[in-house]
């Protein structure tokens, strides 16, 4: 079973930036994707961006396209999620997906079951 633990987050500006790692642990990852979801309160829980992590093929929500990155360090076994250009309606709380690689990397298309440990979630709250 894969581990996940969730770093960074905070209160910060619309403007600003914040970069979200992610420590993974306990799994063999030349399979696996790596995801960050968000949560905002009275929503449902929505994909932010994938990684797969042997080819490093990125994968984006159309709301955030442009502003945020994935990418993954092999040797610290971390994903991360830098967010530039803050705003408002990106406060929720973003946590950290992990899942063996399968028919939504070929679609684009992805969702809560495409991946199977998950993170305990992290604050990010953008003031106006």
């Amino acid at each position: 079973q894969v581990q996940l633990v969730e770093f960074g987050g905070g209160l910060v500006q619309a403007g600003d930036s914040v970069r979200l790692s992610c420590a993974a642990s306990g799994g063999a990852f030349s399979t696996y994707g790596l995801g960050w979801f968000r949560q905002a309160p009275g929503k449902d829980r929505e994909f932010v961006a994938a990684i797969i992590w042997s080819t490093s093929r990125t994968y984006y929500a159309e709301s955030v396209k442009g502003r945020f990155t994935i990418s993954r360090d092999n040797a610290k076994n971390t994903v991360y999620l830098q967010m530039n250009n803050l705003k408002p309606g990106d406060t929720a709380v973003y946590y950290c997906a992990a899942g063996v690689v399968g028919r939504a990397y070929l679609t684009g298309w992805f969702s809560e079951t495409d991946f199977n440990s998950w993170g305990q979630g992290t604050q990010v709250t953008v003031s106006s």
